[in-house]
């Protein structure tokens, strides 16, 4: 396994880089605006494609690197449900996987720094964003924090791990790099205590300064989505009334490029072909499924995706790769529930 643990030292964040191996697929979890073309140098280096970026939270010391990431190497960008982000490729839930070629982190809502806090988990390892820090935890007096839900996330989901587990924090000051559950446990100053109310305490009573960059990053954190005005004023994007009338017609094809997992949780629209956005290139591509279908039979490829990012992006490719005809629903299987649009039971095995 690949596994980069990098720094910002004005921010003091860590940004995770993992792959299962050289020439893979990565997954890059709490990138930094300032730091993306060093991501993208590393990534070259170990002959790595970027697949999937991942915020724990909306961070309020630095500007997120999701957005930058995603239009330089098309990846998807992932966080929390609760995330009041506009637009990302995909959102997950307590339980959800986020998987890569050979690799996957389970989800775990941890709120209490922030309400749409996780911390994500892959075997040995435990990425806790802000919620558990090492000798410490995330304060949780701005962006809706709340203390007894940090308590109840902190022992109730994170010290429930193995004592072994390694911990791997969003940020540390000290110069710390790595920690395990059993120290934290023992030797974390916050955690010594007996009870919710005196850790509620604790907290309440910290009277720390606002985050330097708060004013201007969380504002920036929650407009990271790609917008889709641009596809739309090309041509390129149909409403969903105007997508609904296409179903059952033989000359257009549906292309679900969700995740299975997000196809068995949520649905799919009837009639629809599965092909996984991190594919996108091989099947557009000269020779590909998507492409013989479109250049040989004349079909309008028509990409759906959970919000309309990664079909966006679907869209811009395959128009490069000289699909002339090929478009997008806008906003995704979100917009098409919203609208009473029909979804089957999709099991992600066709």
């Amino acid at each position: 396994m690949i596994f980069r643990q990098l720094f910002d030292q004005v921010s003091s964040t860590y940004t995770y880089l993992i792959a299962s191996r050289r020439g893979g697929e990565a997954l890059i979890i709490d990138p930094v605006l300032d730091k993306v073309e060093r991501y993208l140098q590393l990534l070259s280096e170990l002959d790595l494609k970027l697949i999937k970026a991942l915020d724990t939270h909306v961070h309020a010391d630095h500007i997120t690197g999701l957005g930058a990431l995603r239009d330089r190497t098309r990846c998807i960008t992932v966080m929390g449900e609760e995330s009041g982000v506009d637009v990302v490729s995909m959102r997950v839930s307590e339980g959800d996987k986020v998987e890569i070629e050979g690799l996957g982190l389970e989800a775990l809502y941890t709120p209490g720094h922030t309400d749409d806090s996780y911390s994500f988990v892959m075997g040995d390892r435990v990425f806790t964003g802000d919620t558990l820090l090492i000798r410490g935890t995330g304060r949780t007096d701005f962006q809706n924090g709340d203390p007894a839900a940090a308590y109840e996330s902190i022992f109730g989901k994170l010290l429930k791990l193995p004592d072994e587990t390694l911990v791997y924090p969003a940020h540390d000051y000290k110069g710390d790099t790595v920690s395990t559950i059993g120290e934290e446990r023992a030797y974390n100053p916050r955690l010594q205590v007996e009870s919710v109310a005196q850790y509620v305490e604790i907290m309440n009573t910290l009277d720390l300064p606002d985050p330097k960059m708060m004013d201007v990053a969380v504002p920036a954190n929650l407009h990271v989505g790609l917008s889709q005005d641009e596809i739309e004023a090309r041509g390129w994007s149909l409403d969903c009334a105007a997508a609904q009338a296409l179903l059952g017609r033989p000359d257009h094809v549906l292309v679900d490029l969700r995740d299975r997992a997000e196809r068995a949780r949520h649905g799919a629209i009837p009639g629809s072909v599965h092909a996984p956005y991190p594919e996108l290139g091989v099947n557009v591509g000269p020779g590909g499924l998507l492409h013989e279908l479109a250049k040989s039979t004349g079909h309008r490829l028509v990409f759906y995706c959970a919000f309309g990012e990664r079909s966006a992006m679907a869209v811009q490719a395959a128009q490069e790769a000289g699909l002339a005809k090929a478009c997008h629903i806008k906003g995704g299987v979100d917009a098409w529930k919203k609208a009473g649009g029909p979804l089957e039971p999709g099991d992600g095995d066709d």
